[in-house]
């Protein structure tokens, strides 16, 4: 990839923050974007001194300033979306306008400034439970429980039209869970933390056998970077993540290995979900990933247990 001037809306998030530095240490002008609505200050507290970052403030939702901000670069990393997918059930707006909306905007800001090449972060809960498992990128229709992942399945086909109406280029990723320091919600935080306010004592939410699969955050960026260097395709899909999985009970027996717990109380709320739009069971295929020649380097549980120790150092 050539050094050149990026935009990554999201930056002060989990995997915009990491993908900021990832940029800059490859000699990339990086312009942050974000409305802090879940990223954190603290997360770019240090790319904020470097050279070749500028951070704005803003929102998504904000058409004019987005035009701004967007002329003149390279490459727009679509990062920035609501996180909090059972806040989305609460409020059905959330998913419409921090995901769905905000790539209209940001598609619109691209189409008016003449910027081509969008990288977007999406989602694997666009295949819902209609799929067989392990999901394929082919696998439809894909019918998706939670308007999150709604919300996800409508910006991929926005962004397919616009690369076909107006010549953009698009390479759009379903994330697996990706994991690492600086999460602020999911299993790994979430266990983290009522195990520290109680060590003897931890609930699971459901029963325990949600099988998802989980990468390290590194290796998130890293395939999003090999696919947009190594695909000629104009747009294209790719599930990004691992071939293999780890379920809840798993995880909790890693954390407690981590933390040097014994002799914990484990608790299930019941039931196969979670939460509501929560899928009980996700395995991955990842086979267009790897013939394009890239893998990941961990298993999920191996990233599992890497991601606890980053976390309980920083958490």
């Amino acid at each position: 990839m050539d050094v050149g001037n990026h935009l990554v809306t999201g930056c002060a998030g989990f995997i915009g923050s990491h993908l900021c530095e990832r940029l800059l240490e490859d000699g990339h002008t990086v312009t942050g974007y974000d409305n802090f609505s879940s990223g954190k200050m603290e997360w770019i507290e240090e790319l904020k001194k470097h050279p070749r970052f500028t951070l704005i403030q803003g929102d998504l939702l904000d058409p004019e300033k987005l035009k701004e901000v967007v002329a003149g670069k390279d490459v727009v990393w679509h990062l920035g979306a609501n996180t909090d997918i059972p806040g989305g059930t609460e409020n059905p707006r959330l998913d419409l306008e921090h995901c769905t909306i905000a790539t209209f905007n940001v598609l619109e800001a691209m189409r008016s400034t003449g910027v081509k090449d969008i990288l977007f972060a999406s989602s694997a809960t666009v295949y819902g439970e209609s799929i067989s498992l392990p999901a394929r990128e082919s696998a439809g229709p894909t019918l998706p429980v939670s308007l999150y992942g709604a919300a996800k399945m409508a910006c991929e086909g926005l962004i397919t039209a616009y690369c076909h109406l107006y010549d953009l280029r698009a390479k759009m990723f379903r994330f697996g869970n990706v994991i690492g320091a600086r999460m602020g919600h999911g299993v790994l935080h979430d266990f983290i933390v009522k195990l520290r306010n109680n060590p003897k004592k931890l609930e699971v939410l459901g029963d325990g056998k949600q099988v998802k699969p989980f990468f390290l955050v590194e290796e998130c960026i890293d395939g999003m970077i090999y696919a947009f260097t190594h695909s000629d395709a104009q747009y294209d899909v790719f599930n990004l993540g691992t071939d293999t999985s780890t379920n809840v009970m798993e995880i909790s027996e890693i954390v407690m290995e981590e933390m040097n717990l014994q002799n914990v109380e484990v608790t299930t709320t019941g039931g196969a979900r979670g939460w509501p739009g929560d899928v009980p069971k996700l395995e991955y295929d990842i086979t267009k990933m790897k013939t394009l020649g890239w893998q990941p380097k961990h298993s999920s549980s191996e990233a599992i247990r890497i991601a606890i120790q980053r976390l309980l150092t920083h958490l």
